[in-house]
């Protein structure tokens, strides 16, 4: 017999507070990686911003303790699909503007709304899987991705955005009734385990010529953009963890589309990219699904 999860109305105002802020923060790291990825690697970008995290949450995991809530596979399955995540999403960047590539990584809702259904027997209705596909064809307007303009590159968004479907059908799994040092030690583990699945690949680039692979020493200025991108990713991945354990993935996938709106604008004031008619009424799609399933679920919990 199938069982599935209900979640009811406590809670889930600060979940889904939680959730808009990560994704109206988290397209500020994409704007610094792309900013960073003209001197330094990919592996590198996503080395450092995991052993940073790790660095930045190690005092708060000796206060609140060591303890490793859950099966350590899933501790480390997170921060290795964090890390291959974040190193197709850099390659990407590499040579497509930040729109084109947050569109095309923002099928990851319905991925995600897909896999909540199949391995955790949460419910969802017609009308919310309607709108996450009206969220999707949104995301598309803004930027239509193009295999004849970027060719094979343009699949790596893709392939993240399986990578973090996963990420979040684990996070879900893994969190544990909101509480902060949950939160705390889900993402030290993830960054300790995605770092050192990142330092053997690094190890591996001394030794072959791969350009994602290269190792470069950041310059100041350089620096001071991985601390700030290290320092926003660990506390929107937090917040990503705490709303995980107080609304479900079919709730969460919505809000995933804050994060392009974000990217278009964080494109249009530091890459000059403008985005056309299409792309507005895309905006408008992504807006209008996330608040219509907003509504659709205080209606029904």
């Amino acid at each position: 017999m199938e069982t599935k999860r209900t979640f009811g109305k406590s809670g889930t105002g600060g979940g889904f507070l939680s959730i808009t802020l990560a994704f109206l923060m988290l397209p500020a790291i994409d704007a610094i990686a792309k900013g960073l990825s003209d001197n330094i690697s990919a592996a590198e970008i996503a080395w450092f911003r995991h052993i940073l995290q790790t660095i930045f949450l190690l005092p708060f995991v000796i206060h609140y303790g060591f303890s490793v809530d859950g099966p350590i596979w899933i501790h480390v399955s997170r921060g290795v699909l964090m890390a291959g995540v974040w190193v197709a999403f850099v390659m990407a960047l590499v040579v497509m503007p930040l729109a084109n590539v947050a569109a095309i990584f923002f099928i990851s809702p319905l991925i995600l709304t897909l896999l909540g259904a199949f391995f955790l027997g949460e419910s969802i209705g017609w009308r919310r899987i309607s709108a996450i596909i009206a969220g999707l064809c949104g995301a598309l307007l803004i930027i239509q991705p193009s295999y004849t303009d970027f060719g094979a590159t343009s699949l790596l968004p893709a392939c993240a955005a399986f990578g973090f479907a996963f990420y979040m059908l684990l996070t879900r799994k893994l969190a544990d009734g909101g509480k902060v040092s949950n939160a705390i030690s889900m993402q030290f583990y993830a960054g300790l385990f995605g770092g050192i699945f990142l330092t053997g690949a690094l190890i591996i680039g001394l030794f072959v010529d791969v350009r994602f692979l290269t190792i470069v020493l950041p310059d100041r200025f350089d620096w001071s953009l991985l601390i700030c991108l290290a320092i926003i990713a660990t506390v929107g991945h937090m917040l990503i963890a705490f709303a995980a354990s107080r609304i479900g993935t079919a709730q969460i996938a919505p809000f995933l589309y804050l994060e392009i709106v974000g990217a278009t604008v964080l494109g249009l004031i530091f890459f000059d990219d403008f985005p056309d008619l299409l792309a507005w009424i895309g905006i408008f799609i992504v807006i209008a699904s996330g608040l219509y399933v907003y509504y659709r679920e205080t209606r029904l919990v």
